[in-house]
């Protein structure tokens, strides 16, 4: 659901993924994001219905494509796979946050939250509702 995409960052070396600490540190920030996001009432309700292991999994693909790791996401769009569910921005702006909460928490260096912070920054148009 959030951050799906058919995506392959271009802009970071594959060196990013492994100096946060490849696929373990990804796992383990995308159950941190997680447990941050249901556990807001705000966003709790977007991921009704939604079978949390598989969007888990999808996650850690999609942040592992964005920090240059070997994955290649293919997804569906960014606005197809959220035009249904009318996300505001600052719905976008509050899952944003989470994930660098996620990402400073499971201690990812502060330039690499930011190239990784930026990647989903350009996100934010295709996915809010307008």
């Amino acid at each position: 659901m959030w951050l799906l995409a058919r995506y392959r960052s271009t802009s970071m070396s594959q060196s990013l993924y492994h100096e946060i600490g490849g696929q373990e540190a990804v796992e383990a920030v995308v159950d941190d994001f997680y447990d941050r996001v249901l556990s807001d009432d705000q966003l709790a309700g977007f991921f009704e219905d939604y079978d949390m292991a598989q969007l888990r999994a999808h996650q850690v693909q999609f942040i592992s494509a964005v920090a240059g790791g070997p994955v290649d996401y293919s997804g569906r769009d960014m606005r197809e796979a959220h035009a249904h569910l009318d996300i505001g921005e600052d719905d976008f702006d509050l899952v944003a946050t989470y994930l660098e909460r996620a990402l400073r928490t499971n201690g990812v260096a502060d330039e690499n939250v930011d190239a990784i912070m930026a990647e989903v920054a350009a996100l934010k148009a295709p996915i809010v509702a307008e």
